[in-house]
């Protein structure tokens, strides 16, 4: 399977904000073999349970420095419930991510903070009349509000390019098998 690294695309809500943002990118990848209908529920229960056991790690590394410096470290509320039992609803806090929006094919999801705030959206692009490709494409987008942000971002940026590649086909290859 093969992710490629693509504009936000345009149906995305964050598309349409992404002049506000300082830094944007966007990852993309096709989803095959799929004649039922996946739910933006079902793509968000695999979003939170594809990520990888180093990257879980890092973000461990992560909240303890950021600690000290007295940002949002997510530890008060990182125990991720059984991604089977998520409701994912507008407002609902999972870990650090708060949903903010949610339609039948997006779910954009982030968090503000001090330093900076950031959208993730995961969009499902369902080809017209199976005629095509379908495609699940993860979107990022930060704003930063001081020098902070901009640091933190730098040392993450790289890691955060990977992780959501692995995440992407990770959460592939589950949509796919069900």
């Amino acid at each position: 399977m093969k992710i490629k690294k693509t504009e936000i695309p345009h149906e995305s809500a964050l598309s349409r904000e992404k002049v506000i943002f300082d830094y944007t990118d966007s990852f993309r990848g096709p989803v095959r073999n799929t004649k039922r209908n996946i739910t933006t529920t079902e793509i968000g229960k695999a979003f939170f349970s594809s990520t990888p056991q180093w990257g879980k790690k890092m973000f461990s590394l992560r909240n303890s420095i950021v600690k000290m410096f007295g940002l949002k470290t997510g530890t008060d509320r990182s125990k991720i419930q059984d991604p089977g039992d998520l409701k994912l609803e507008v407002g609902q806090q999972v870990g650090i991510f708060k949903i903010f929006d949610k339609t039948d094919n997006e779910m954009i999801m982030g968090e503000n903070d001090q330093h900076l705030d950031f959208r993730v959206s995961i969009l499902y692009d369902k080809a017209k009349q199976n005629t095509g490709e379908n495609y699940l494409t993860i979107s990022t987008a930060v704003k930063y509000h001081n020098w902070m942000g901009i640091l933190y971002f730098l040392p993450v940026r790289p890691f955060h390019q990977l992780i959501v590649q692995v995440m992407l086909k990770k959460m592939i290859v589950q949509l796919e098998q069900k």
